[in-house]
């Protein structure tokens, strides 16, 4: 997790809190966090990077359509951080 940006991580957490969601799905919610909108010249590439590294699996709904899901990886990861977070963070 330490070698990905902000941005990666938060891919990440949209993902884990999320039933296998689409690109679109995806990008409507940080669109909604970020008060902006997500081109998808920054979302597709930066979801294959984290396909790439091995923490998401992506999968076909259809012809068109894309879906994403955490790997085992990307959920070990997720729980590493927020681990390592919560000895900063007293909520």
């Amino acid at each position: 997790m330490y070698d990905l940006t902000g941005f990666q991580r938060d891919l990440l957490y949209v993902i884990a809190g999320k039933e296998k969601p689409h690109g679109l799905a995806i990008k409507e919610e940080l669109e909604e966090y970020y008060e902006k909108e997500i081109h998808h010249g920054r979302l597709y590439p930066n979801l294959d990077t984290l396909v790439d590294k091995g923490l998401v699996e992506k999968g076909q709904r259809d012809r068109r359509t894309n879906f994403y899901s955490l790997t085992r990886r990307g959920r070990r990861e997720i729980g590493a951080r927020s681990e390592w977070e919560q000895q900063y963070v007293d909520l």
